[in-house]
């Protein structure tokens, strides 16, 4: 069985497509990271980076069980193990692998930076929010480009990578981003937001997250002082 331990984000959602794509049936772990729960010793020894999302199957390579932190890792491990969403030809695997560490280099950390400044933090920083605004802008750019020339992110083909970046980009409202100016990125967010399974992915934790968090869960979440 696997064992998806999960918070309601962009980064757990990915790994919830995926699982319905695949058509793998899994359980969930609610790891509530604003009370701190990815701090207790039975999470840091499945994810030693105290970060979501995690996973564990109990019928791994081998059949030996395995864990597995990094969503990144989560996609290529599920990928292999179903065959599915990853290339077997070297060329084209390498293609969807290095847009799939764009998203763990670019579209994530940037895009976070984002909601976490103009959501989250307890003052208002103008140079930070226009900064990573206009970074999104940049790396939205660099999406729309590539999805001029291809029909998804990595070439004709549905992929692990489409799977890790759409559920960041449909929260482009939030990073004050038109997707006017980014048609080509339109048009895929369109096409795939209607798919069954990417739609269950999404669907299948409900939003808890508060409009506001409180000094304390900030200080958890984030590992500095805020206030109220």
């Amino acid at each position: 069985m696997i064992t998806l331990y999960y918070a309601p984000t962009p980064n757990g959602q990915k790994i919830s497509i995926m699982l319905e794509e695949c058509g793998l049936p899994y359980e969930t772990q609610l790891v509530n990271i604003l009370a701190g729960d990815q701090f207790k010793p039975e999470f840091l020894a499945i994810s030693p980076n105290n970060k979501i999302p995690a996973l564990t199957d109990s019928d791994g390579p081998d059949g030996e069980p395995i864990s597995i932190f990094e969503s990144g890792a989560i996609l290529i491990y599920l990928a292999e193990k179903t065959g599915r969403f990853l290339p077997s030809s070297p060329r084209e695997r390498m293609n969807v692998i290095q847009w799939l560490m764009f998203q763990k280099a670019s579209v994530g950390p940037m895009l976070g930076q984002n909601h976490h400044f103009n959501d989250y933090a307890s003052e208002q920083i103008p140079y930070a929010q226009q900064r990573y605004i206009k970074e999104t802008a940049r790396i939205y750019g660099v999406m729309d480009k590539q999805l001029g020339q291809n029909e998804f992110i990595a070439g004709d083909e549905y992929t692990i990578a489409d799977m890790a970046i759409f559920p960041w980009v449909v929260n482009y409202k939030r990073q004050s981003m038109d997707m006017a100016n980014f048609p080509n990125l339109n048009r895929w967010k369109d096409t795939l937001k209607v798919r069954p399974a990417l739609r269950r992915g999404m669907d299948h934790f409900i939003r808890t997250r508060q409009k506001a968090m409180s000094a304390e869960e900030k200080k958890t979440l984030f590992d500095v002082d805020a206030k109220e």
